[in-house]
């Protein structure tokens, strides 16, 4: 008789997940994908007041989850944070900054604060979360959302391109670090998704018709697209996928 293989659990019951960036957008996304599929979600953002009302929104879904007022590129407040938590089963760090300006009139102001945020904060939520995991002889999986930018170059959007071409590196070599761990380390590299932070950009003609000249399917994308690609990353579903970017851009890195 022939065995038929099953296919692995997106089911997240019983596991602890971080979401960063919780608040809104992506981020937000990314809670409520990890909620639905059974996990106890801990929505950190920097805006305390609007993570209450997520946090009550979600919970009165059914789902369980806990806001965590928290800046993660103040690194004090993030260790002080994960210690008192403890070991996470998922990590999603959707928190990021851009300063979009031509290449030659970026500041070093604006370019420390993209890095503080996107680099340096993702380096060391990634190390801090990890090395409880290990302490806990526990598996797990963080998961970075980065953006097609971080493989490609984009007009006024060096600094930023800049950070998320280091954010897929750090990934590539902390996958190589933590493996035998067990712990899995993964990107979702967006195309433009339509929230309230890029409405003025797809307000902008011109930069409309450059974004839906290179997306090759016939829309930008919503937040509901990154949401399979999240629970995808946090669940079963992926336990041999780590080291690797999931494009999620319509197409525009085919060519």
């Amino acid at each position: 008789m022939t065995t038929l293989p099953r296919t692995p659990a997106f089911d997240l019951t019983g596991k602890r997940a971080l979401v960063t960036g919780a608040s809104s957008g992506i981020g937000l996304g990314c809670a409520v994908a990890l909620a639905e599929a059974g996990a106890h979600v801990v929505c950190a953002a920097r805006r305390g007041d609007v993570l209450a009302e997520v946090s009550e929104a979600m919970t009165a879904e059914g789902w369980s989850c806990e806001a965590m007022a928290l800046d993660i590129a103040d690194q004090s407040a993030l260790s002080a944070a994960l210690k008192a938590q403890g070991a996470f089963d998922v990590v999603v760090n959707a928190a990021g900054m851009a300063r979009h300006a031509p290449a030659l009139e970026a500041t070093p102001e604006d370019f420390d604060a993209v890095m503080n945020v996107n680099v340096r904060a993702a380096y060391f939520l990634s190390a801090g979360t990890a090395q409880m995991m290990i302490a806990a002889g526990k598996p797990g999986s963080i998961i970075h959302i980065s953006s097609q930018m971080g493989h490609v170059g984009g007009i006024d959007r060096t600094v930023y391109c800049t950070s998320k071409h280091a954010v897929e590196g750090m990934v590539k070599a902390m996958a190589v670090e933590w493996g035998k761990a067990g712990i899995r380390i993964n990107t979702i590299c967006p195309t433009f998704v339509r929230t309230a932070l890029t409405q003025p950009t797809f307000d902008n003609p011109e930069r409309l018709a450059w974004i839906m000249e290179k997306i090759k399917l016939p829309r930008v994308a919503e937040v509901e697209d990154i949401m399979g690609a999240a629970l995808f990353l946090a669940s079963d579903a992926s336990a041999m996928v780590t080291g690797t970017a999931m494009m999620v851009d319509g197409g525009w890195t085919a060519d």
